[in-house]
């Protein structure tokens, strides 16, 4: 489609949309400043550059063995690059501690700021923020099951000056790139069978989160967020971080909670808990993914989910309040294309719920003229906003439609296949 198609479907689009009393420059420029974290776990299939011989465990699993994965930091932010070239609006990049980036041979309790000096450097370059996470599995002092939670001292040890050497590494983030940073603790214990005492390895969760997050850090370089799972393999009966811990401890330490949209149950939806975790606890992250029966990571999705997630953010003027992160990996199919997907799909997302008549939805239901609100809903949702969504596209200077997808194919041709 050429340039005058999409700007002459665009004044169109938004001559119906102004009928509706939404103003389609405005969405378009809330689109704009809303940042979307993409994950560098989806590039390598959440190996990082910690050692060659690292085997994935703590219920984490990549699928597939498409070619290409990257193998070098290098490597890996040439990927992003190219993915960037294909994604409009604001971005960031959300980085595991598996990714530190030195010749030397580093435990993870002794990570420094040091070892993520390219990736600020990289950040700057592309004007992007950066986030942060402790690897807390695929070690060796994970294999019990137990990290945080362990009943050893000496592992809770470790895995406690992990996280605060974490901690130092995201502020130096923040302060570098003038963003703060949102430092998200995942953690995998649990058991895989039936469980006698939950209360105990809980007291030691809270006792060890608290001792690791002790030292205050301005919260304009880093904030802390803590992440819930329902069950993960190997923790399939009991899950020391369970969501009401999770949710208790956000809200008594004033940590941001993480609601990852695949570790509830199936029938559990994380867009029907956002306006409920607001009351209480002041920042949200979110892990925009798609679990397919269980927390498989699948590549974000244009589902109704996805599309309910941002209307809620939307609809209650959370955007301040909400850092939205996309968490998936899948290594069956071109690594570089999932991002772009997964990436495309979240902003459709919300630049369909910015064009959403919020107004005169709000107003009908308060009148509880229920027959106009439905039928608004249902109108909106055949409104042309995949015409705002091209001139988007096409003012920010990426492929419009699936243009970029040739490239990405040529990429995977000339770059991916000498790996």
């Amino acid at each position: 489609m050429k340039d005058e198609q999409i700007t002459a479907a665009y004044r169109q689009a938004q001559q119906r949309y102004q009928a509706l009393g939404v103003d389609t420059e405005e969405a378009l420029k809330k689109l704009a400043q809303t940042a979307i974290s993409m994950h560098c776990w989806q590039g390598d299939d959440v190996k990082g550059f910690e050692s060659p011989d690292i085997a994935l465990s703590g219920g984490i699993q990549a699928t597939g063995n498409y070619p290409g994965a990257a193998t070098t930091p290098s490597q890996l932010r040439t990927d992003m690059e190219k993915a960037f070239e294909f994604i409009p609006g604001k971005k960031r990049m959300n980085l595991h501690a598996i990714y530190l980036d030195t010749d030397e041979k580093v435990e993870r309790d002794q990570i420094e700021p040091k070892h993520f000096a390219s990736w600020v450097e990289w950040a700057k370059e592309q004007n992007i923020g950066l986030d942060f996470n402790p690897t807390l599995f695929s070690h060796p002092l994970a294999d019990d099951g137990f990290t945080l939670s362990h009943p050893d001292e000496k592992v809770r040890r470790f895995w406690i000056d992990h996280v605060k050497a974490c901690r130092k590494i995201s502020a130096y983030f923040g302060k570098e790139l003038g963003t703060p940073s949102v430092m998200n603790i995942w953690i995998p214990d649990g058991m895989k069978d039936q469980t006698i005492d939950r209360l105990a390895p809980r007291e030691r969760l809270i006792s060890a989160l608290d001792e690791a997050i002790a030292e205050k850090i301005d919260p304009n370089y880093h904030l802390d967020a803590v992440e819930s799972k329902l069950f993960g393999i190997g923790a399939e009966a009991y899950t020391v971080g369970s969501n009401e811990f999770y949710l208790g401890y956000a809200a008594t330490r004033g940590t941001a909670l993480c609601l990852d949209a695949g570790h509830f149950h199936p029938t559990e939806v994380i867009s029907d808990k956002i306006s409920a975790c607001s009351l209480y606890v002041q920042h949200l992250l979110l892990h925009v993914t798609r679990p397919v029966r269980w927390d498989s990571d699948h590549v974000v999705s244009f589902d109704d989910e996805t599309q309910s997630i941002m209307r809620e953010i939307v609809r209650n003027d959370l955007q301040d309040r909400v850092s939205i992160g996309l968490d998936f990996f899948d290594a069956s199919i071109n690594r570089i294309a999932a991002w772009v997907i997964g990436t495309r799909n979240a902003q459709k997302a919300l630049l369909k719920a910015y064009l959403e008549p919020y107004q005169q939805l709000q107003q009908a239901e308060q009148a509880f003229d229920y027959t106009t609100r439905l039928a608004l809903l249902e109108e909106a949702h055949s409104m042309p906003w995949n015409a705002v969504w091209d001139y988007f596209c096409q003012i920010n200077d990426v492929p419009v439609g699936q243009a970029w997808l040739p490239l990405v194919k040529d990429y995977e041709a000339t770059v991916l296949a000498a790996r």
